[in-house]
């Protein structure tokens, strides 16, 4: 994976946090995985398509989304309700959207997919020929670990929230 496209999403990941939870986040020790991906208890999965192509999983435990979503609510939230699971999937949403907006000023344009939350623990995904970059992002009442599993895209670049077009094979 290439490692500019790791930028983007972390300071994403820290504005997003910080502004809907008031958490202050730390980034623990990046990792690189090859192996397949054992989900945790919630896990958000988002794809993007165009000059960044590739998958991003946000993954918590559930104490961590309760933890996230009470100060979003306003008030201790005790179970993940449908509205406490649209809350976490709509913040991985809102920072793969962001991380999005800075890829593309950096010249990568993508689009990205509505978001995905995946309940329960153990699933195995796998990436395929994508390795991941772990980046995990800690704050005093839990851990959310981003992966990246990202490259740089070869299906032409996007315009207008259209899908790009892929190459032709050459006969």
């Amino acid at each position: 994976m290439n490692v500019k496209f790791l930028n983007p999403f972390v300071e994403s990941a820290f504005e997003v946090l910080k502004a809907e939870t008031g958490y202050n986040l730390r980034r623990g020790d990046l990792g690189l995985e090859k192996s397949v991906y054992v989900t945790e208890d919630l896990t958000v999965i988002l794809s993007l398509v165009g000059q960044v192509e590739g998958t991003v999983f946000y993954s918590m435990s559930q104490p961590t989304a309760l933890a996230l979503v009470s100060p979003m609510m306003g008030s201790e939230v005790e179970t993940l309700d449908q509205l406490a699971q649209s809350a976490i999937a709509e913040l991985g949403n809102v920072i793969t959207g962001r991380a999005s907006v800075k890829l593309a000023q950096a010249g990568f344009e993508s689009v990205i997919s509505p978001p995905t939350l995946l309940l329960g623990n153990g699933a195995r995904i796998s990436t395929l020929d994508f390795p991941r970059l772990i980046v995990p992002l800690e704050f005093e009442r839990g851990q959310v670990t981003i992966h990246l599993a990202l490259r740089e895209g070869r299906g032409g670049v996007v315009h207008s929230g259209q899908l790009p077009t892929p190459p032709r094979p050459q006969v």
